[in-house]
């Protein structure tokens, strides 16, 4: 919607698009910005950033679905026992889940379960920010490297002053990097950067509530109990803020 707007709204002031392609510019933003990021940081951070777009593009995990399999456990665990749960802890894709579910069966402590995934969740966090800090150093580098690509640009113009009939198209094509580099900055990055925030409370939130609902189960807790309390974390409207955001 945002690149609609912009190129939009040009067309409507009888801009030619063909005024608005300009593979030097683009390059010059483009690799000129991304290029930084990736010396800001480690490698293996910047491939998780360019990895992470796929799952912007991808739905969030509700907390209705992650609620429904916590009771199922807890309706299991009160007629089987705790250790009935081991196999469904084998089954899951979730690596937070099976984490947790592996705690409780081999015994451990609700409080020292809680500190160990309260750890776990924390790592996470911090490893994942890593990708939304990427983007908002792409997004600042981005104006800056197109405002460099518009002064080669007027460079070139200002070498060639002896043809006059050519100025006005070299200095428009010139500044069209600084339309890349603003464009790069606020319509890519910097959404990306607060999107993949968004994403990483809306998971952050998903495993405090394992936890509290694995803990509520080894605690014995009855299955409605357990299922009123884990619907605390629903907002209104039966979404998560990120889910909202979406």
């Amino acid at each position: 919607m945002g690149l609609g707007a912009i190129v939009g709204g040009a067309a409507m002031e009888g801009l030619h698009m063909q005024a608005l392609i300009q593979p030097t510019a683009a390059i010059i933003v483009l690799g000129g910005t991304f290029g930084a990021a990736f010396v800001s940081f480690p490698m293996d951070t910047a491939v998780k950033a360019v990895k992470d777009v796929k799952m912007l593009l991808s739905p969030p995990e509700r907390l209705e679905g992650t609620i429904a399999i916590i009771i199922d456990l807890a309706n299991k665990a009160r007629k089987n026992g705790i250790i009935s749960l081991e196999q469904d802890g084998n089954n899951t894709k979730d690596r937070f889940l099976r984490k947790a579910i592996a705690l409780c069966v081999d015994g451990v402590e609700p409080k020292d379960i809680r500190d160990i995934l309260e750890v776990d969740v924390g790592t996470y966090e911090e490893h994942a920010k890593l990708s939304a800090e990427f983007y908002e150093a792409a997004g600042g580098y981005a104006p800056t490297i197109g405002i460099i690509g518009a002064v080669l640009g007027l460079i070139h113009v200002m070498s060639n002053l002896a043809d006059t009939s050519k100025l006005g198209a070299g200095i428009a094509v010139a500044f069209v990097a600084t339309i890349y580099g603003l464009v790069t900055a606020n319509i890519i990055c910097l959404p990306f950067a607060t999107k993949i925030k968004l994403r990483i409370k809306s998971e952050v939130q998903r495993q405090e509530l394992i936890i509290a609902g694995i803990t509520s189960i080894l605690g014995g807790s009855n299955p409605r109990f357990i299922e009123e309390r884990l619907k605390s974390y629903i907002h209104e409207g039966g979404e998560s803020s990120e889910g909202k955001a979406d």
